[in-house]
Formats: C-alpha cells, sequence, structure tokens
C-alpha cells in the first residue's frame, strides 16, 4: 500500500489527484493538504466526495508529511514546494511537484519569467523532468519530479518527432494554443467569472506566457540546439482540455507515409499517445477526463510547413494524470495502472 500526501487538494489538479487516487486499492490518501480550508472536510468543498473522502483539510507541513508518506503531490502554486523541500524530507519520501519550481533547469530563466526568487536551486539540476515518454528511466530512479505544465506537455507531444527526427526548423515553429478556464487555476479571479468568459475567446500572455521557457528548454533538448519559438495561449469557454496547432517550416520534401513513419518511430508503443488516422484531427471531447494526448499533422506543400496538432485534459494527462503515471513508474508499477480511463463523452 502506497501512502499518499497532496498538499494543495482543493484545487482543481489536487481535486483531479484525489479522483484518481480514490479508484486505486493500492494507494491509501493520508493527508488533504489545503492551507485555505485547514480544518474543514474535504467532502464539503468538493461535494461529489461525500460520503467517499471522510477526512478533514490539513496544513501544508512538509516535513511532518514525509514522515507519514511514501509521496508527497505539491499542486500548489509557484514558489511553496521549493521553500519547503529539504535535503532530510527528500531522504524519507518521494516528492511529485506540479508547480514550475524545477522544471527549468536554469535559475535564471526560471526567475526572471515567474518574477520571484528560487529558494533551493541546489535541487534543480537532481528534479527529473516528469514526462514519461521522453524520462521513463529517470523517472524510476527519482526522488523529486517537476511534473511538466499543461500547455508544454500537448505541445511538446505534438511537435518531438519532427524535432527530434530534424524534419523541420525548430526555431520556425509557431504555437497556438487554446485551454479550458480550468487551467487558470480555482482561485476567484474577474477574469473567470461566468459573464467574462461565456461566449468568447481571447488570447492571453501574448509573448510573456511563463510556459514559454519551459517549451523552449525542451524542444532544445530534442533538437540539440537552442529553440525559440512563439507561443500564444488562448482562454475557451469550456471546462477542460487544450488544443494545439502548431506550425514550422519543413527543411525537405516529405510524404504523409514518411512524416507517419516517424511519429509511429516515437509512439507506436506508447499507450498514452494516439496517432490519429489521416485527416482527423485531435479534439478535446475525445480525449477529456482521461490520460491521452491525440495527435497528427498536415503537410502544406504550398508553403512548406507543416501543421502539428494535439488535444488533451489539461487536469488529467496535463497535470494530475502526468503525476500519477510518473508516481507509477516510481514505484515500480504498470505505468498505466489505474489510469486506464475511457475518454467520457458527451
Amino acid at each position: 500500500m502506497i501512502k499518499a500526501g497532496i498538499i494543495g487538494s482543493t484545487g482543481y489538479a489536487g481535486g483531479e489527484l484525489v479522483r484518481l487516487l480514490m479508484q486505486r486499492d493500492d494507494v491509501e490518501i493520508v493527508w488533504y493538504g489545503s492551507k485555505s480550508y485547514v480544518g474543514q472536510e474535504y467532502a464539503s468543498i468538493y461535494q461529489n466526495m461525500f460520503e467517499i473522502v471522510d477526512a478533514k483539510c490539513m496544513d501544508d507541513n512538509m516535513e511532518e508529511l514525509a514522515d507519514k508518506v511514501d509521496v508527497i503531490f505539491t499542486a500548489t502554486p509557484q514558489g511553496l514546494c521549493a521553500s519547503l523541500v529539504n535535503e532530510e524530507i527528500l531522504s524519507k519520501v518521494k516528492i511529485i511537484d506540479l508547480s514550475a519550481d524545477f522544471r527549468i533547469k536554469d535559475v535564471d530563466t526560471y526567475e526572471a519569467w515567474y518574477k520571484i526568487k528560487h529558494p533551493t536551486p541546489e535541487y534543480i539540476k537532481e528534479a527529473v523532468y516528469g514526462l514519461p515518454e521522453i524520462n521513463r528511466e529517470d523517472i524510476k530512479k527519482a526522488r523529486l519530479i517537476a511534473n511538466p505544465g499543461c500547455y508544454p506537455t500537448c505541445s511538446f507531444l505534438s511537435i518531438y518527432p519532427l524535432v527530434k527526427e530534424g524534419l523541420i526548423d525548430p526555431n520556425s515553429i509557431i504555437i497556438d494554443a487554446k485551454s479550458g478556464t480550468s487551467g487558470a487555476g480555482r482561485g476567484a479571479k474577474v477574469d473567470n467569472l461566468y459573464c467574462e468568459v461565456n461566449e468568447s475567446i481571447k488570447a492571453y500572455g501574448v509573448a510573456s506566457h511563463r510556459h514559454t521557457p519551459e517549451i523552449e528548454e525542451q524542444l532544445s533538448y530534442a533538437a540539440g540546439e537552442p529553440v525559440v519559438i512563439n507561443f500564444t495561449p488562448h482562454l475557451v469557454p469550456m471546462d477542460r482540455g487544450i488544443l494545439i496547432t502548431a506550425y514550422a517550416n519543413l527543411v525537405k520534401d516529405v510524404s504523409y507515409e514518411e512524416v507517419k513513419a516517424v511519429y509511429d518511430k516515437y509512439y507506436a508503443d506508447e499507450y498514452f499517445v494516439r496517432v490519429l488516422n489521416k485527416d482527423v484531427t485531435p479534439q478535446t471531447r475525445w480525449v477529456k477526463g482521461s490520460n491521452f494526448v491525440d495527435v497528427n499533422f498536415k503537410i502544406d506543400p504550398r508553403t512548406k510547413r507543416i501543421i502539428m496538432m494535439g488535444a488533451m485534459d489539461n487536469l488529467v494527462k496535463g497535470a494530475a494524470g502526468q503525476a500519477v503515471q510518473n508516481m507509477n513508474l516510481m514505484f515500480g508499477l504498470e505505468e498505466n495502472k489505474g489510469l486506464k480511463l475511457v475518454p467520457m463523452f458527451p
């Protein structure tokens, strides 16, 4: 039995972690951390957990928690996990951090984009970027996981094979991204009110979104050279889902069959990445509630460019589901254990 603690259990990602882990008979959640609701019944905050979760919310005391569990999930704003972690805690427990604290290897880049001072940069190098499709073997040996961001996960998996194989100019990449409102978190914000979001779509974080350096860093590893991209996210009036449409210049003429073979080379054995059939475009409704990422592409011979597309659930593969996938690997379990979730429709 794996004993788990969640710091930030009442945010959307934290609530999704609870939903996924409560379905398991090999995991026990012993700590529902939530600084905003200490002492309150968890099921009073998420009524869907009525008569399922019989526990009260606790604080974010990571030192105490480390003595009680085998793994800690931190589904918290940037800066918190990094401010709590230390060598004594890491000697006792595995940590899967859903924030950006340990994703970016250059501390100056992190501080410039997130506008905060990193309290424990000594752990950045050790932390493994938790994208199982790329770093599976390192994840198995890790004690600190930097769970990837939602936009970076969908963007990278949609683009990675063509960058890795050198079929596109990586510095010509433009990513148009769209996300449901849950990606902005559960905190009360005027911009996220129903009347502000409904029947509207808008770009935000234009040329400044904090996921940009994360995407660039991971693509740079794949390309073997520094990569600079344009990344523009948009907010759309739906609860869940991310849709990525990316564009890049081809470095040579290629056929559909050649590109399809490249995607199959990297993803044919990946349970959670589904390469769609020719001319079928990814849609968020076909991945909702699941850990799947649907990807596809379209060659535009007129412009000598290629369009790469991806869709996934931002709260599952984009956050909690990927965190559970990482936990499975860290504890030597079947990678898709507890994650064989059939997408919900309608």
